[in-house]
C-alpha cells in the first residue's frame, strides 16, 4: 500500500488503515487504550484537550510513525512518556512483531499510574520507570535485563533537540537509533543542537503535519571544539 502524503482528517480506528495493515487484536488493544485515556482525561490532563476529538489521528497514528522508523528494534526506551505516546503504542505494535519490550520513563506519579493501568489492561510488554531519565539510563546501561539492551530511543513533546541528544547519547553510543517528533521549528532545533552535538540525521516528513518531521538520529556524540581533543 502506498503512503498518503498526509493522513485523512478524520478520527477513529479506520484512520490507521490509510497507511498500515493492523490486526484485529492490535486494534482491540488500542481501543482499550484510547477508552482508558478518555476516562482518565477527566481527572488529569493527559493530552491537550484540543486534541481529544482526534485522538486516533493526532496521537495513535502519529505514534505509529515512530516504530516504523526502527522496525527491527525490539527494546525501546521512551523518555517523558506522559500519556504513553509513542511508547505504549510501540509496545502494542511489538506484540505483532514477535515480541520486545518498552521502558517507559515518566517521573509524574499520576501519569505513571495511568501507564501501568494501560499495560495491565492491554497486556503489552512495557515497564514504567517513575524516575529521572538519568537514573533509568544508568541502570538500563549497567543491567539491561532479560529483554536485552535498548536498541531504540523515542521522545515526543519532551524537550528541545539539544537536550534530547544529551539524554539519548549514552544509548546512541551502544548503537541505538533515536527517534524524536519535532514541530515546524525543527530546522532551528537541528541547527542549535549541532553547535554542541554531532549526529547522523534522517528527516522523515510527518503524515500528520507536513511541516513537521520525525527525526532519526544515530551516532550522537559531543562536538569537538577546534584545537581541543
Amino acid at each position: 500500500m502506498s503512503r498518503p502524503a498526509v493522513l485523512p482528517v478524520t478520527d477513529g480506528p479506520e484512520v490507521l488503515h490509510a497507511t498500515w495493515s493492523v490486526s484485529r487484536e492490535t486494534l482491540d488493544r488500542l481501543t482499550i487504550y484510547v477508552n482508558l485515556l478518555l476516562r482518565w482525561q477527566s481527572a488529569q490532563n493527559l493530552v491537550a484537550p484540543s486534541t481529544l476529538g482526534e485522538v486516533w489521528r493526532r496521537h495513535v497514528a502519529d505514534s505509529f510513525q515512530v516504530s516504523d522508523c526502527a522496525p527491527d528494534a525490539r527494546v525501546w526506551a521512551d523518555f517523558g512518556s506522559g500519556a504513553g505516546f509513542p511508547g505504549l503504542v510501540t509496545a502494542i505494535r511489538l506484540m505483532e512483531r514477535g515480541g520486545g519490550h518498552v521502558h517507559l520513563v515518566e517521573s509524574n506519579q499520576r501519569k505513571a499510574a495511568f501507564l501501568r493501568t494501560v499495560i495491565r489492561e492491554t497486556g503489552c510488554p512495557a515497564t514504567v520507570h517513575a524516575e529521572r531519565i538519568e537514573t533509568v539510563t544508568a541502570r538500563l546501561l549497567d543491567t539491561p535485563g532479560d529483554e536485552g539492551p535498548v536498541t531504540a530511543v523515542s521522545a515526543r513533546a519532551l524537550a528541545d533537540l539539544k537536550q534530547l541528544c544529551a539524554y539519548a547519547a549514552p544509548f546512541s553510543a551502544t548503537g541505538a537509533l533515536c527517534i524524536f517528533h519535532k514541530g515546524r521549528n525543527f530546522r532551528d532545533e537541528v541547527a542549535q543542537a549541532s553547535h554542541q552535538w554531532d549526529f547522523d540525521l534522517v528527516e522523515k516528513e510527518s503524515l500528520i503535519d507536513p511541516d513537521s518531521r520525525i527525526l532519526v538520529l544515530g551516532r550522537i556524540r559531543p562536538r569537538r571544539v577546534a584545537g581541543k581533543g
